[in-house]
């Protein structure tokens, strides 16, 4: 479909809370991302991974993937960001940050199925909303969040139409060791085997030749276990990307034509032409900063919530968005001043209305 140019897409952004069995009793943090076009979108989900730090968990934002949901929305989706039960403000329990390394944690399975349930059940939700066709829904996730697309591949929902995992496993120790190999390459059969008497979901599988959490010899080991069975996915050996490609879901621009190409090839592009990335809100620079800072200016306006923007005693600037809190979001815009060398780091912009 080709966007009218005469029609003027508005760009809608909004937190809330969906109702699901496992994270009663208010649901899963959500954050809904698209654009205003005529009649009704597809969708797509996005959801996380899990650190290996319970207060990082519990700290999840969906506004961390702003950017990620925001490439999908120019290309005509509705996207919606989860927060899984368990994690950040989402109520319920998590599903399984230790499933599967110990016997009273419950198995991968156990883990991966709750993920995938979570999944489902905003999936359900979202396909009544008015601006989305309950139709076509696509699945997106990163580490546990993408093995969670393997185990929604064993049990697809009504509508889904193709999943991509990021990094997609659990048990890892960031230092290219697993606490239970043999039971994660089990679980990845089981998927495998279950998603074929399904009639293989189209998966779009990628990871990075310098992933320390899940390197490259464990990732082809998950993909034999899951095709053994008969499955199928497009696995994607990418390039390394930073100190450790485990991040590479971050970086969008790494894997755009990668997942454009896997999504043409599955006539999942609802539009022809790319929407235009949206202009920042027209805020006043704030008085202390120069025409040189201009730039740096737009970019803190365009970054999601919580934020913060610091000055150190040279005029340089530093900036921190998507922090779970103010709080957060000013410390660390503090110390990422304090890390380049600042000695006198002061607040000059915060997320607006937040005193």
């Amino acid at each position: 479909m080709q966007p009218n140019p005469q029609v003027v897409a508005r760009l809608v952004e909004r937190e809330f809370y969906i109702p699901t069995p496992l994270a009663s009793p208010w649901g899963v943090d959500a954050l809904e991302v698209y654009f205003t076009l005529p009649g009704k979108q597809p969708l797509v989900v996005l959801t996380h991974g899990t650190s290996d730090k319970p207060e990082e968990r519990r700290r999840v934002t969906p506004w961390a993937q702003l950017q990620q949901a925001l490439w999908f929305a120019r290309r005509g989706y509705v996207a919606i960001v989860i927060v899984r039960a368990g994690y950040g403000r989402s109520g319920g329990k998590e599903d399984g940050s230790n499933g599967g390394c110990t016997t009273h944690m419950g198995s991968f399975v156990d883990a991966g199925e709750a993920s995938a349930d979570d999944l489902s059940a905003v999936m359900k939700y979202a396909q009544r909303l008015p601006e989305v066709e309950p139709g076509t829904v696509v699945s997106i996730g990163v580490s546990t969040g993408g093995f969670a697309q393997v185990a929604l591949s064993a049990n697809p929902p009504p509508g889904l139409k193709a999943a991509i995992s990021f990094a997609g496993g659990r048990g890892g120790d960031g230092h290219e060791h697993n606490c239970n190999l043999s039971g994660l390459i089990d679980a990845f059969k089981n998927f495998g085997k279950s998603a074929h008497k399904h009639g293989d979901l189209p998966m779009l599988w990628i990871y990075s030749q310098n992933d320390h959490w899940f390197p490259p010899a464990m990732a082809q080991d998950f993909e034999a276990a899951y095709t053994k069975g008969g499955a199928s996915n497009q696995f994607v050996m990418a390039p390394p990307d930073g100190d450790d490609g485990h991040h590479l879901y971050s970086h969008v621009s790494a894997w755009s034509d990668t997942v454009e190409t896997f999504l043409k090839a599955q006539n999942l592009l609802p539009l022809d032409a790319v929407l235009p990335m949206p202009e920042p809100p027209n805020v006043p620079i704030p008085a202390g900063l120069q025409e040189k800072d201009a730039e740096m200016w737009k970019r803190f306006l365009m970054t999601a919530p919580y934020k913060a923007l610091v000055m150190d005693e040279n005029g340089k600037l530093w900036f921190q968005g998507a922090g779970f809190d103010q709080d957060l979001a000013d410390d660390g815009a503090r110390d990422r001043c304090k890390k380049g060398g600042g000695k006198t780091c002061t607040i000059v912009a915060r997320t607006p209305g937040v005193k």
